[in-house]
């Protein structure tokens, strides 16, 4: 018995010396850097992560089986050798394989993570051959984005344990990774149409080169239902290669960033004015090229305008975007049921369409608002929006006064085939009445033509409701209005008569020229010929548009010179030839085509050194 227990004891002490020996060799590899061969993985389990498409079904983000490269030095017999055979598989230099081998201070090396199928098989022909020993495949799942920079920025990206950090695959983490459902992650649908976001991305990147920008978002929406079909914001990135993008190229603009939207909000502020009552479509204002008001305080508030254009209804703010006219408009109505109306189209608070990081802009509280805040913020200064919230907001007037939160996101397919759960951004609700809605469309429509700022967005056979705007950058280091950096936007609705797609143009800082009318406009007709097309909207003849008789010259046709400046918009440069060599008259010609503004205006008594100056285009 006693040599029974004896050899019992000697069994189990020297058990324990070997594990005891074990863990310290273990540890002692650990403490000077290495690692010992990574256990085979093939039998490892990996979760799921749904997909994410468009709404045709075009895969926008799948997972695929990858794997990390490594090598185990004690294992290598010939490291020239290895490194001549590991060159061509993972696209990298031998000297640079060897390099990293023999400098680790480990003698477990990663040479390459997240390898594709083609080089696991090339890797396992060669180790089932004997060329490469030591290299092990440690098998991981991997995330791959098939249409590249497509839709970056919303779509987003995950990191090396395949969670969502960005866009959609951080705001839907929970759904595509299947956390409530055991590891089968649900398939995640978009509004993106694959096709119009493509069509987007190649304008906007003309845009964004021609006009030397920071940067430039370009938005198309169903204005009935809320999806977003397509929404470029470059500069851009690849979910497939983080490591090369930026915090800038990464940043979805549309639903991130806020600015001061400029002229396009008084779409707004008047449809807002007019459907309370406090202005109707035959109030008049007169812009003498400023607006001004003397506070209780004694205070002179000045805004300036573009131009002197006289009487004004709402239709003509519209048509030639007058400030004065705005904030004039803005003198009828109090401050805290202005605030309340500009609530009404979602301006301070998050649309909720889907994306991560949503800004709520910035509109403060009536009780916080200076004399100036209410004329100011009637002509899109003062206030912070987003894309997103500007497109929201256009919604009422495409909807006959029914505004529609957009979203990003269609549905949620769970992995086990049960019923699809529609996603939906919130509630639509009516802000404005029908006949205000349409009273604004079809200003919007006028702003197409000759005489409007918008002209160089229309469309032949298309009929667009169109708002150009031009917003001042506040400088961050004097607090003040930068006197060189701007937006420029253009918004559309088309059809006019009732509108089945907004497109919202904005280009921000740029170089050269930066008035929306003339950057902004033409991209967004490209916009609109290349997807009336692609989605099939008619075509129709535009409809007639009555013009103020001021503006009815005929362009062939002089008019008459008395003591007071005629109306000279309209005419074509080579009709003036004869008045610029009349010695009794100082014509200053700027630009070429027909006159679109002039200054004086016109009524205005003429003296002998009077200078007029007219711009044609």
């Amino acid at each position: 018995m006693n040599a029974m227990l004896k050899r019992r004891f000697v069994f189990f002490f020297s058990f324990l010396a070997l594990a005891a020996a074990g863990l310290l060799v273990r540890y002692g590899i650990l403490m000077l850097g290495g690692r010992p061969p990574p256990e085979p993985a093939a039998s490892r389990k990996f979760a799921e992560r749904g997909a994410i498409l468009d709404r045709n079904g075009r895969f926008l983000a799948l997972q695929t089986r990858l794997a990390n490269v490594s090598v185990w030095r004690p294992e290598i017999t010939g490291l020239d050798a290895l490194c001549g055979e590991l060159a061509p598989i993972l696209e990298q230099p031998a000297g640079e394989i060897r390099e990293r081998i023999s400098q680790s201070a480990s003698d477990f090396v990663y040479l390459k993570k997240q390898v594709d199928e083609s080089t696991i098989h090339l890797i396992n022909e060669a180790r089932s051959g004997g060329r490469i020993r030591g290299v092990s495949l440690e098998p991981i799942v991997g995330r791959i984005y098939p249409e590249r920079t497509l839709a970056g920025q919303i779509v987003g990206f995950v990191g090396d344990e395949n969670d969502g950090l960005a866009g959609i695959e951080y705001a839907f983490d929970n759904e595509l990774a299947g956390a409530e459902t055991g590891g089968k992650g649900s398939q995640v649908v978009l509004t993106i149409d694959a096709n119009v976001q493509h069509i987007l991305e190649e304008i906007a990147a003309a845009t964004l080169l021609e006009n030397r920008a920071e940067a430039v978002m370009l938005m198309a929406m169903d204005p009935r239902s809320g999806d977003i079909l397509g929404s470029a914001s470059l500069p851009g990135f690849d979910p497939n290669d983080i490591r090369s993008s930026d915090e800038n190229s990464r940043m979805d603009r549309p639903a991130i960033w806020s600015y001061e939207p400029g002229s396009v909000f008084k779409v707004f502020s008047l449809s807002a004015l007019m459907d309370s009552g406090s202005i109707s479509g035959d109030s008049v204002f007169v812009c003498n090229g400023r607006y001004e008001r003397l506070t209780g305080g004694d205070e002179l508030i000045r805004i300036n305008c573009l131009g002197v254009h006289g009487r004004v209804s709402a239709r003509e703010i519209i048509i030639y975007s007058c400030n004065a006219g705005a904030a004039y408009a803005s003198d009828r109505i109090g401050n805290g049921a202005f605030y309340e109306l500009l609530r009404e189209y979602g301006f301070g608070a998050r649309t909720g369409a889907g994306s991560p990081g949503e800004t709520a802009g910035f509109l403060r509280a009536a009780d916080r608002w200076s004399d100036r805040s209410k004329p100011t913020i009637a002509m899109g200064q003062e206030i912070a929006v987003s894309a997103l919230q500007m497109i929201q907001a256009a919604t009422a007037i495409a909807n006959d006064g029914i505004l529609v939160p957009p979203r990003i996101v269609s549905r949620v397919v769970p992995a086990d085939g049960g019923p699809a759960k529609t996603w939906e951004a919130g509630s639509s609700r009516r802000i404005l009445r029908a006949e205000t809605a349409r009273a604004m469309r079809s200003y919007m429509v006028d702003v197409t033509s000759s005489i409007g700022t918008g002209w160089r967005a229309n469309v032949e056979d298309l009929s667009l409701a169109v708002k150009t705007g031009t917003a001042q950058i506040i400088d961050p280091v004097t607090r003040a209005y930068s006197d060189t950096d701007f937006i420029a936007s253009c918004i559309a609705l088309l059809p006019a008569e009732s509108p089945s797609l907004i497109l919202y143009l904005v280009i921000v800082k740029p170089r050269g020229e930066y008035f929306g009318g003339r950057i902004a406009a033409p991209p967004i007709r490209e916009a609109a010929e290349a997807l009336v097309d692609y989605l099939g909207i008619p075509r129709g003849r535009n409809p007639q548009i009555d013009h103020l008789p001021s503006v009815a010259l005929e362009s062939g046709r002089l008019p008459v010179i008395t003591g007071t400046i005629p109306d000279f918009r309209g005419l074509a440069k080579r009709t003036l030839l004869p008045l610029v060599l009349r010695d009794d008259l100082h014509l200053e010609l700027r630009g070429d085509g027909w006159v679109r503004r002039q200054s004086p205006p016109p009524g205005t008594p003429l003296a002998p050194d009077t200078v007029i100056v007219l711009e044609l285009e």
